[in-house]
């Protein structure tokens, strides 16, 4: 098995690990998040030459094979990978959802464990919270509960990898870490009504209403529902913070702090888009867990982050992006 040496600097009261030598593995990096933080990287010194990314169509990770290949020769794991989408995906698609992110989180940090991975970051979700947990959500709360139905198998797909992770820390000395982001949006986002999450979704419902002439839309539940959104730049920086200056088992919270409404959130993208139609509500469609935000205390302690970019200003930057896009 691999070790390498563990090069470790003193800053800003945090004992943080310099990334720019080592070999990283980063799952997902072809996606919306890992395109940020592949940029973040990059940002830090960190040579392209020095990163991997595994892309899916080439290197499937529900195959053990594949695993094996990708974790050899490699120092630090960032495994953003996973199938995911919006509610209506959710709703579509749970035996996916669980089957695909159950097999590619477990293979994929067994396969690191075995090639010798020097530290490896898993990304959960938001979504393993019981569906009634007290606002703000407190890491201490994560089992207290069954998490809302319509994104179960997925967060308990995400679930497992930290019980996984805590079992490999606790046995094998394995430094695996874990992060549970709320919702992300920005540019790069997938505008896709099939498996969009909801500020995507809405951009590109707006979008299409202005191009077809349509003075409505149609929006998804009552509006009553809050979440929290986190800006995926903000979220690419709070990933790497958690791998150069985090190794503990407890997972992070790795949000904004910041609650609202769908209603308002939908309100805000329509303002910013010059749309003055009507916002049809579907209430007869789910709203999805009742309420989310996110304690973060914990991350800003622990790690030094706190998101930087208020919502409207990364709204406003997610929607020129589309503009320019697509």
């Amino acid at each position: 098995m691999m070790r390498s040496h563990i090069t470790r600097t003193r800053s800003n009261d945090y004992y943080s690990m310099d990334l720019k030598d080592k070999k990283i593995l980063l799952t997902g990096g072809g996606g919306f998040l890992g395109s940020h933080v592949y940029d973040a990287l990059i940002a830090r010194g960190v040579p392209k030459e020095n990163i991997t990314i595994p892309r899916s169509k080439e290197c499937d990770l529900r195959i053990w094979e594949n695993c094996e290949r990708a974790a050899e020769g490699q120092e630090i794991v960032i495994h953003l990978a996973a199938n995911v989408g919006g509610i209506g995906y959710n709703k579509a698609k749970p035996g996916e959802l669980s089957f695909d992110n159950v097999m590619i989180n477990t293979q994929m940090m067994e396969a690191a464990r075995r090639a010798g991975v020097e530290k490896y970051l898993a990304l959960g979700t938001i979504c393993s919270y019981p569906k009634f947990t007290p606002v703000p959500f407190k890491e201490e709360d994560l089992w207290n509960g069954y998490p809302e139905e319509t994104n179960a198998p997925y967060g308990l797909a995400k679930k497992m990898m930290l019980v996984q992770a805590q079992a490999y820390r606790q046995q094998y000395g394995f430094n695996a870490i874990s992060l549970m982001p709320v919702n992300l949006y920005g540019p790069r986002d997938h505008f896709n009504l099939t498996t969009s999450h909801v500020i995507p979704a809405i951009v590109k419902k707006i979008s299409d209403a202005c191009e077809a002439g349509h003075n409505y839309i149609e929006v998804w539940g009552t509006g009553t529902a809050t979440r929290e959104f986190l800006y995926a730049p903000d979220a690419a920086q709070g990933i790497l913070l958690a791998v150069e200056k985090y190794d503990k088992p407890e997972p992070i919270n790795l949000g904004s702090g910041q609650e609202i409404t769908i209603k308002h959130v939908v309100e805000k993208i329509a303002e910013c888009m010059n749309f003055t139609g009507e916002l049809r509500w579907a209430p007869d469609k789910p709203d999805g867990q009742p309420r989310r935000c996110l304690d973060i205390t914990k991350a800003q302690k622990e790690f030094g982050f706190k998101a930087p970019t208020p919502l409207d200003v990364g709204l406003r930057t997610t929607i020129d992006w589309y503009a320019q896009n697509h």
